[in-house]
């Protein structure tokens, strides 16, 4: 029997950091936070952009919102 979670790919997230002007936000919902938190800041230091991220819920669901802040 074979182990199906080796066999799922890991999601790439896409990160709108070059549409977003100063102060807008996105939300990412997730059960997992801290991973999403790490994966946002490690994006934005290759993009070059500075964010701030908070674990939060929207419309009952956990998740983490992030403002650009340049």
């Amino acid at each position: 029997m074979t182990n199906l979670l080796h066999d799922i790919e890991e999601v790439e997230w896409l990160f709108p950091f070059d549409y977003m002007s100063r102060g807008e936000s996105f939300f990412i919902p997730t059960v997992r936070p801290a991973p999403m938190v790490y994966a946002i800041d490690v994006a934005a230091k290759k993009a070059g952009v500075r964010v701030k991220t908070h674990t939060t819920t929207h419309e009952g669901c956990l998740g983490v919102r992030v403002w650009r802040l340049d």
